[in-house]
């Protein structure tokens, strides 16, 4: 016994018996490999998780119309029709993703009216911010292309069909 332990059990020698022997209780934990567990192991994000992040970040931006070049936009209004096909949320971004950083290429359709530097600075801002958070991969860069601007006048490429 200790110095400590055998002088405790001499000045409070009924505390002994009323209490349990913490020690006894605590299950013997041997600790393996070092470190955090959090830390053990490797976590690799694919490329369409952040086309999606992306891309459901740049469609919440006031001015953005819609996602996608006119011909993508046309191939995803027949699929989005046909039984089961489901609308596609990465229409318009291509992302490369490596061990700790991405880089991401959006194709955007704004508003007639709108500023388009600042949909686009806005746009940035967005897609960084949640890409980052959800992801923890540091966004180097966001390319912007705008491929078209939709003027108030103009009907909607996905209206119904005339087939039921």
């Amino acid at each position: 016994m200790t110095e400590a332990t055998q002088r405790n059990r001499t000045e409070n020698p009924e505390r002994e018996k009323d209490a349990p022997d913490v020690r006894a209780r605590r299950p013997s934990v041997t600790k393996r490999g070092g470190g955090d567990p959090a830390s053990r192991g490797r976590t690799t994000i694919a490329d369409g998780v952040v086309e999606k992040i992306a891309g459901l970040a740049a469609r919440d931006v006031l001015g953005v119309h819609a996602m996608g070049s006119g011909l993508s936009r046309t191939f995803g209004a027949v699929r989005d029709r046909v039984p089961g096909g489901t609308k596609s949320v990465t229409r318009g971004v291509k992302a490369e993703v490596g061990e700790v950083q991405t880089a991401l290429d959006l194709e955007i359709v704004v508003d007639y009216g709108v500023s388009i530097t600042e949909v686009a600075g806005a746009v940035r801002e967005n897609v960084i911010s949640a890409v980052e958070r959800m992801t923890g991969l540091e966004v180097v860069e966001v390319n912007i292309a705008v491929s078209d601007v939709k003027l108030p006048e103009e009907e909607e490429e996905e209206e119904e069909t005339r087939l039921q």
